[in-house]
């Protein structure tokens, strides 16, 4: 009690006995005023660790977004997660000390320190709040989705922590009514008979307060099911295949991305495609980067470093074809991947050795593995020279690759006409359009951002028989998500770890989650009611006890002389029950 009191109020001097506890509450007014703010600050740092732990899908595009504005390429997502989880921590244990000293019947002190740190991570936790609320809303739809995919086994562990809350609260519902049948036992005057109804409502008041929430809480639970709706809760003959994979700029844990050696890894892997971003050159020759700039994933910063922020079609290619590419990857001690494995030696050397690729080194890979290839064209500059021309540049550059046609998927939604008339066994590839203007384009294919699985799986555009693609899936649970949805391809950083699931994740028959859905039902509630049993069976036992020991005192009381003096401490020793003034 030492160590709690200290932890909670830093008074670290031992208590030679507890304070008496108040009937109601353990802590004074101030006290009961700052700490639904402690409570607070426990639920909003609870909830935007929950959000930050289930968005880990987005780490690398986080990580991206930071770089571009502090030039430094850092685990900023991992940075932020720890400090988010040191403050849900905090609370946590302020919030368990807290729950602690009240059961010893402590009087509840919050060091100023912790009400000023408590404010700090309100305040925090409110800022973080707003950012994810204003600047990445869509990020929200993760939520959804994480909580479709774990929505049964939530419930089913839901259940199973309240029949471990059962007990405090059966412990607290029983002891207020106990102290309500030895209040109304001891009370016979008349004016203590009012203070004790007064007395009674309060308690009543404490125990609805209390057990009705608990008890509303558990029967939602108990029929939670009928409005629960999650993809992978289906039968086993109606899962759909494996989706496919296409290689997100080849395989970047693997190698430097966009580079050969990262497209040989995808392909070694059984990717179905490869996705890249495509850009062109001052010279009018499309070579494959994602950034707008070469500081990321190039040497530059050594080679001119005066230019490292020029855009990166404002180059020929005779100076981008001399840019090392992989050194940044190889030689690294900061991974562009949190987890990624070690290189062999000989891997490490092959990526040091990595330059710029031009869009028909990609095609020629694509064409002897017989590979798909999609990509995103970026529009050059408007004083570039092929602004108005680049993709005509790019659709020759394709059909000399003498590429199969059909493995070409093509996402620009630039001059299709054109591309049509050019290259008509080209696979076009759309947005989030309608079905309607889907069909109109004739495009058969869509390439989508996965939290648009939030809204209805794509039920509408798999009814109309359009071929879905979801980018950019790394985490295995989402892939599940992917495939208990019959998504037909997913885009990823993270091939060499999805190819090895055979089966979904989290996957189960709805016969299996209603058997053990209805056998936890019965058996919390029969758990449940036992506890209530046994802690009401042994305060029965306390007050039968009580009650002797207050009659016989009464009358010992009754019967003795006025001057006979009864020490306090001896009726106290009797039981909890007395409550004695100090000059009696």
């Amino acid at each position: 009690m030492t160590f709690l009191n200290g932890c909670y109020s830093c008074k670290w001097e031992a208590q030679q006995k507890k304070k008496p506890r108040r009937p109601l509450c353990c802590c004074s007014l101030r006290e009961r005023i700052f700490y639904p703010w402690l409570i607070m600050s426990f639920f909003l740092s609870t909830i935007l660790l929950f959000t930050w732990v289930e968005t880990s899908n987005e780490y690398n595009g986080f990580d991206w977004v930071v770089f571009l504005g502090a030039r430094i390429w850092f685990f900023w997502s991992l940075v932020l997660l720890s400090v988010i989880g040191i403050l849900a921590a905090y609370t946590t244990m302020l919030v368990v000390l807290g729950f602690l000293l009240c059961w010893e019947k402590n009087e509840l002190y919050l060091h100023w320190y912790h009400k000023i740190m408590v404010l700090i991570v309100i305040l925090l936790c409110s800022f973080l709040m707003w950012i994810l609320l204003t600047f990445w809303r869509e990020r929200w739809l993760t939520i959804g989705l994480s909580l479709q995919v774990f929505a049964p086994y939530i419930h089913l562990s839901s259940i199973s922590a309240m029949v471990l809350l059962s007990w405090p609260v059966a412990f607290y519902l029983i002891h207020l009514e106990g102290e309500a049948r030895m209040r109304r036992y001891q009370n016979t005057s008349e004016r203590r008979r009012n203070k004790w109804c007064t007395m009674l409502t309060k308690l009543r008041v404490l125990q609805v307060v209390v057990g009705l929430p608990f008890l509303l809480i558990l029967l939602c639970l108990y029929v939670v099911p009928f409005g629960t709706y999650s993809p992978c809760v289906q039968e086993k003959d109606k899962l759909a295949p494996k989706p496919d994979f296409f290689g997100h700029r080849g395989a970047p844990m693997l190698g430097p991305e966009n580079t050969i050696m990262s497209f040989e890894k995808a392909v070694e892997q059984g990717a179905h495609g490869l996705e890249s971003d495509v850009q062109i050159s001052l010279d009018e020759v499309p070579f494959l980067m994602h950034d707008y700039d070469l500081r990321r994933t190039t040497n530059i910063l050594e080679v001119m470093p005066n230019a490292s922020d020029e855009q990166s079609s404002f180059f020929y290619w005779d100076f981008l074809s001399t840019l090392n590419a992989g050194k940044w990857f190889a030689d690294s001690w900061i991974k562009p991947f949190f987890g990624m494995k070690p290189l062999s030696e000989a891997d490490r050397e092959r990526a040091r050795n990595q330059k710029i690729p031009k869009l028909s080194e990609l095609l020629e890979i694509a064409r002897k593995a017989k590979k798909m290839v999609i990509f995103d064209l970026y529009t050059p500059p408007r004083s570039h020279p092929s602004r108005s021309s680049y993709i005509r540049l790019v659709v020759s550059v394709i059909l000399d690759s003498k590429i199969e046609q059909h493995l070409i998927i093509w996402l620009p939604g630039s001059e299709r006409d054109y591309v049509r008339s050019k290259a008509p066994g080209f696979q076009h590839i759309g947005r989030l359009f309608t079905i309607e203007r889907l069909t109109k384009e004739k495009i058969t294919r869509i390439n989508v951002d996965y939290k648009n699985l939030f809204y209805n799986g794509l039920k509408e555009y798999k009814a109309a028989n359009i071929t879905i693609n979801v980018y950019l899936v790394n985490e295995p649970w989402l892939f599940s998500l992917a495939w208990c949805s019959s998504i037909h391809s997913v885009t990823t950083d993270n091939i060499q770890v999805l190819k090895e699931i055979n089966h979904p994740y989290y996957f189960m028959t709805p016969d299996f989650y209603m058997f053990m859905w209805i056998f936890l039902d019965i058996l919390s509630a029969v758990f449940i009611v036992a506890i209530f049993y046994s802690i009401w069976l042994r305060e029965s036992q306390s007050e039968k006890i009580l009650q002797g020991i207050t009659s016989y005192t009464g009358k010992v009381r009754s019967l003795a002389p006025s001057h006979l003096f009864i020490p306090t401490h001896c009726l106290q020793e009797a039981g909890p029950a007395f409550n004695v003034p100090d000059k009696n």
